[in-house]
Order: structure tokens, then sequence, then C-alpha cells
């Protein structure tokens, strides 16, 4: 979706501009996801093998997205595609940073049964992120599915303990235990709400902060 594509690429930069260091780990549930194709007979190591191969695909799109609207970036893959991207190092990932181009990390963890919530708690913590942001597809965490159920309740803040416990699925339970481990801050927000990652970014107060 070309249109959607520069809509992301539009509010990124916009937070870019702004002199933050971002680093975006990148999903692909757009292309492939292991879950919506259990009856393909596809084994599990296998799919998720695709699912980070196109995790590359969405890397690559969003690298020149971004890159027409005038930022420096790179893209940094768990899996090694020389041709497309750099193997991701820590150390060069962070030296990026420190010359302001936003890094892109693609290929997940580079390994079967991890999802991209995970990944990204790995990226945020080895890179010494301040703050995790969640883009989502509602405006923070609800105790059910807010699109389905009209009752469903927002939480403002929730603690890593609570958020385990009550085996919330906006994020897995090992990305969580990660962050908590580190006492790395969480946000999840609508990413489709215009100004709502900026607003993010800056600290303000937007979607649900998850913290001990």
């Amino acid at each position: 979706d070309y249109r959607k594509l520069h809509d992301i690429a539009s509010q990124v930069v916009g937070v870019w501009k702004k002199g933050i260091q971002i680093v975006i780990v990148i999903g692909a549930g757009n292309i492939w996801r292991f879950r919506d194709t259990t009856e393909s007979g596809i084994e599990r190591t296998a799919s998720d093998a695709m699912g980070m191969l196109a995790t590359i695909m969405n890397a690559v799109a969003l690298q020149s997205g971004l890159e027409r609207q005038g930022a420096v970036t790179r893209v940094c893959s768990a899996i090694n595609v020389p041709q497309l991207a750099e193997p991701y190092l820590r150390r060069r990932a962070e030296r990026h940073l420190e010359k302001k181009r936003i890094v892109i990390c693609a290929g997940g963890t580079g390994n079967p049964y991890f999802t991209t919530d995970s990944a990204a708690a790995l990226r945020a913590l080895e890179l010494e992120c301040d703050v995790l942001l969640k883009a989502s597809n509602v405006d923070g965490i609800y105790d059910r599915d807010p699109r389905k159920y009209k009752n469903a309740k927002k939480y403002d803040q929730l603690t890593f303990q609570e958020a385990i416990e009550k085996n919330l699925k906006v994020l897995d339970q090992s990305a969580f235990s990660l962050c908590r481990e580190q006492n790395l801050p969480i946000v999840v927000f609508n990413f489709a709400k215009r100004g709502a990652l900026l607003d993010a970014a800056l600290g303000k107060k937007v979607g649900t902060m998850v913290r001990d």
C-alpha cells in the first residue's frame, strides 16, 4: 500500500527531524504470519524463516520511503543478505545512531519461535533505547478487543507484572518479560492517529504506558 508507506515514512521523518534517535524493528504480518497459515502444512521453523525474509522486504520498502523524504537510513538484518542490508552488529548500529541515521532492523532475531515483539525488546535493550514504542491499530491496551467489545476497558498505565498476569495480547509474554527485567518502559499507541508517534517520542501522555 504505497499511500500507507508514504504516511508511515512521513511520521517517522517528523520524529527524526526533531533530533531523536530512532531504531525501527519491522514486522511482516502483511506478507506472511505463521499463526495465519497453519493450514498450509509448512512446519514452524520454515514458516518463521519465510516471515523473517518478509520483514527484509518491508525494511527495504520503508528505507526507500524514508529516503525519498530526505532521511538517512541503514537496514541492519539478523539474516545475512549483503545485497540488500548490512548484517546487524550492535556497535555498527550504535554508530549509525550517533551519525543521526535511522536504523531499520530486519530479519527478526534471526531465529524461529521468536516474534517481532521479542526482536523489538531485544534491539531496544541492546541499543540502550529510552523507551519501546509499540505502534498498534488501537489507542492503547484494553482488557479485551475494543473493536469487538464496546465495553472494553482501556488501561492508561500498567505494571509489567499486571500485563503478564492479565495475559494481555498486545505484546507477547517474552517481550514483556525482557523489558521488565531491564525496566525498559513500553508505550502502546495508535499509529493511525496523526501525530501520535511524535507525541509518544516526546514523552507526552499517549496510549498506555507499561512500566514498574
